[in-house]
C-alpha cells in the first residue's frame, strides 16, 4: 500500500527559511540569494544562510543547483506555490495595460520549464539606441542551459552592465535570464527601455507613475513621467554567473 510522502521535519528556523523560499518564489517569479535570506532573518553572514539551505537539501525541502546565486528549488514535498499560482492565472483573462500608461499590471502567468531540458538562448551585450533587443548584431554568443535552473523559461540572456542591482545579487558581467512580457507586477525586477536605454531595476507603480529602483544606495531612483517614452522588454526570472 503506496504512501503519500509526508513533509519534512523542520527546525522553527528551517521553516523560516522555506517560508522565505516559497514567498520570494511566489512574488517574483524566482527564489531569493543566499544575501537576501540572511537580511531578511537578521543573520550576520550569508554563510548562516547557506548552512541553513544545506540541512534543508539534506531533509529533502529543496534542491541546491550549483552556478547560479538563485540555485534554490523546492521539491514537491515542500510545495511549490509556483503551480498552484500558475493553474490560477489559466482561470482569468489578464488585462494587458498599454505601457505609456505607466501602470503595472499582472504578470504573465508562469509556466514550469520541463525538469531536464537544454534551452539555447542568445546572450545578449550591449544594446544600441533605439534597435529591438534581440537585434542579431547585439547577439555575443548562444548557450546551452537547463530549463530546470529556471522558474519561467526565458528567451533570453542579457549580460548586465554595472553595479546598480548588487544588492539583489546582480553583478556586473552576470547573465539575467529574461522572459519577454509587456506585463509586470510591482516588486519584480524588469528589464525596460526609457527612451533608447534598456535598464534592468526593480519596478513600482504608483498613481503618479512608474519609478524604477536600483538595488544600490549609490543610485537614484528612476521617476517615469507620462510624457517618457517607457516599455517594458521582461522580467527577469533567474541568473547566471558567467565565469568565462
Amino acid at each position: 500500500m503506496s504512501q503519500k510522502n509526508s513533509p519534512p521535519k523542520l527546525t522553527p528556523r528551517q521553516q523560516q527559511v522555506l517560508d522565505i523560499i516559497k514567498a520570494t518564489i511566489a512574488s517574483h517569479g524566482y527564489p531569493p540569494t543566499r544575501v537576501e535570506i540572511a537580511q531578511q532573518l537578521g543573520f550576520k553572514s550569508p554563510n548562516a544562510a547557506e548552512d541553513h539551505l544545506r540541512a534543508l537539501a539534506k531533509k529533502g525541502a529543496i534542491k541546491l543547483v550549483s552556478g547560479t546565486s538563485r540555485g534554490i528549488r523546492l521539491t514537491d514535498s515542500a510545495g511549490n506555490p509556483q503551480a498552484h499560482k500558475a493553474g490560477a492565472a489559466l482561470t482569468q483573462k489578464s488585462a494587458a495595460t498599454k505601457p505609456k500608461k505607466n501602470n503595472a499590471v499582472r504578470p504573465a502567468s508562469y509556466s514550469d520549464a520541463a525538469n531536464n531540458d537544454l534551452l539555447n538562448l542568445a546572450v545578449i551585450g550591449r544594446v544600441a539606441a533605439g534597435s529591438p533587443v534581440l537585434a542579431t548584431e547585439h547577439i555575443e554568443k548562444e548557450l546551452a542551459v537547463g530549463a530546470q535552473l529556471f522558474q519561467s523559461a526565458p528567451d533570453y540572456l542579457l549580460r548586465v552592465r554595472g553595479l546598480s542591482m548588487r544588492d539583489a545579487g546582480i553583478l556586473e558581467g552576470d547573465l539575467l535570464a529574461v522572459k519577454k512580457t509587456a506585463e509586470a507586477r510591482n516588486g519584480q525586477i524588469v528589464v525596460a527601455r526609457i527612451g533608447d536605454e534598456v535598464t534592468v531595476k526593480r519596478l513600482e507603480a504608483t498613481p503618479q507613475g512608474v519609478i524604477l529602483h536600483a538595488e544600490n544606495p549609490d543610485f537614484d531612483p528612476i521617476h517615469v513621467g507620462a510624457d517618457d517614452s517607457f516599455e517594458l522588454e521582461g522580467i527577469a526570472v533567474g541568473l547566471i554567473r558567467d565565469w568565462n
